[in-house]
């Protein structure tokens, strides 16, 4: 039996509305990119909507819109993609990097607070894997500090915390709609925003700077900007799939709760702990295991993908030795998740039969 971690959901629907897009010529960002925003945003409830080529892309335009630059600091969680922290270097920067918490892999809210300088202008926490942040301490923190709050949202498209979902809470969230996302064009992203100053910015200067205009006779250029458009083309393929969001999400939800009710008596074997209050998307299902790299090998000859949570920031040179980057405390919550965190494999069309193959063979090695 061959288990991948993920398969893109690709419908006959998907395809189609591909090729509507190839026949009708207008492959560049146009009417269905605007279609496949308005969908989101009818589903989340922001106020905006910007389709953007990356997730890293939407984190740097998200930095910019709030002048975010030189000068000013950004805090961010150890464990996470590196982009997290790129894009903070990228608009300028310096990066502060703080623990995460050993229980929820989430942002360490006490090392964040002590982490705040005269210089901290915002920071950048990471939903990460789908587990929503809890905002209710975010916002204190937020408020008596005057910081900016950008998510770094790339996995939580579809999570909810209370009676918002993930995409309101924060001045400005970023999804990823990579291929490992249930929700996917390839590559892009996604930035929400209730704010019109800061949308209208965004939507600027990832069109070159262009202003608001209502001809090309009339198209002015306000700043200097750049293109980070998401073609027609790679908005078919998620304005398709967001006619099924809630059908995908559910059978995630479902498929990651059945892995954790069989997982909780095995010996050797942690779930995560999800914010209370909160709606898990599970774009990926952990599990804390003791000798994860052996288990990851043994399951692997078995035929079973998986793969490590995400990285810690500070064992890689990018950042250790980074002069515009400064590194609060040992980080023991963040290596504990980056050497015991296992990504199981999960997918809209997984069978029971498949789920309890992996739950097999993972408790027989863990």
């Amino acid at each position: 039996m061959k288990i991948p971690l993920i398969k893109p959901y690709i419908t006959q629907a998907v395809k189609d509305k591909v090729c509507q897009v190839l026949d009708s010529g207008y492959l560049t960002e146009g009417p269905v990119t605007k279609a496949f925003e308005q969908s989101v945003k009818d589903y989340i409830g922001c106020g905006h909507v910007i389709a953007v080529t990356n997730c890293t892309n939407g984190l740097e335009l998200a930095l910019r819109a709030l002048n975010i630059g030189p000068g000013d600091e950004v805090i961010i969680p150890d464990y996470t993609y590196p982009a997290t922290g790129s894009a903070v270097e990228i608009a300028g920067a310096k990066i502060s990097i703080v623990d995460v918490s050993s229980s929820s892999m989430l942002i360490d809210y006490d090392a964040l607070e002590a982490a705040v300088t005269p210089q901290t202008k915002a920071v950048m926490p990471v939903s990460i894997f789908g587990n929503p942040l809890y905002w209710d301490r975010l916002n204190q923190i937020k408020q008596k500090h005057n910081l900016y709050m950008i998510e770094d949202a790339a996995c939580s498209l579809g999570a909810s915390y209370k009676d918002g979902k993930v995409g309101t809470q924060a001045d400005i969230s970023v999804f990823s709609l990579h291929p490992r996302k249930f929700i996917t064009t390839g590559e892009g992203g996604l930035v929400t925003t209730d704010n019109d100053e800061w949308a209208d910015w965004m939507i600027s200067y990832k069109h070159f700077g262009m202003g608001v205009c209502d001809t090309r006779l009339s198209t002015s250029f306000e700043r200097i900007g750049t293109n980070y458009k998401l073609s027609n083309l790679a908005s078919a393929v998620g304005l398709a799939q967001m006619d099924q969001v809630d059908t995908l999400l559910q059978r995630r939800q479902t498929l990651a709760h059945r892995y954790y009710d069989r997982f909780a008596s095995v010996p050797g074997i942690e779930i995560p702990q999800i914010t209370a209050g909160a709606r898990h998307s599970f774009q990926s299902c952990c599990i804390f295991v003791k000798n994860r790299d052996a288990l990851m090998a043994s399951l692997a000859a078995k035929g079973i993908q998986t793969q490590i949570g995400t990285y810690s920031l500070h064992m890689h040179n990018a950042f250790a030795r980074n002069p515009n980057c400064s590194i609060s405390g040992p980080m023991t919550g963040s290596r504990y998740a980056f050497d015991h965190c296992l990504t199981l494999p999960l997918y809209h069309d997984m069978t029971e039969e498949e789920q309890d193959f992996v739950i097999t063979e993972v408790s027989r090695h863990s």
